[in-house]
């Protein structure tokens, strides 16, 4: 099975790969909506993280990502919507790990704009929970680059 999947992977890595797209929109979305603010930064980093990841950028333009992350957020305002959410990201748990980390880090990029929040923190558990990956070691591991601007 592992030959299968590193070639369904390769291949959907050029027609779009659907799943993968709602689960990293859903995760980006659930964190920004965490803290019932919908920040443009987060938003920001958010869609350029989803183009930072291969498979999602060969498969889908800003426009496209754009569009979808606004549904996510629309989705994550409401109790069942973040639910809705979750499970689109839960829909990738039996992907590689690589995948699911990559998921994780788009969410975790999103909360981490401005640092993460504890309602951010909730939500970044919740979605490692739904995608099986470690959040400690993930954030640990991937720490956020101190911005060069002033």
């Amino acid at each position: 099975m592992g030959i299968f999947q590193n070639l369904l992977e390769h291949v959907t890595a050029y027609v779009g790969d659907k799943t993968l797209m709602q689960a990293a929109v859903s995760a980006a979305s659930n964190v920004i909506v965490a803290d019932s603010e919908v920040d443009e930064g987060e938003v920001e980093v958010a869609l350029a993280a989803m183009r930072a990841n291969p498979i999602i950028e060969k498969g889908y333009d800003t426009l496209m990502l754009e569009a979808e992350l606004f549904d996510g957020i629309a989705r994550a305002r409401t109790r069942v919507g973040r639910a809705d959410n979750l499970s689109r990201v839960a829909a990738i748990a039996d992907r590689s790990l690589e995948q699911r980390n990559g998921v994780f880090l788009i969410a975790a990029d999103a909360a981490d704009h401005e640092g993460i929040s504890d309602v951010e923190h909730k939500a970044l558990e919740e979605i490692a929970g739904a995608l099986a990956v470690d959040k400690e070691t993930l954030l640990r591991l991937a720490p956020v680059k101190p911005s060069t601007a002033s």
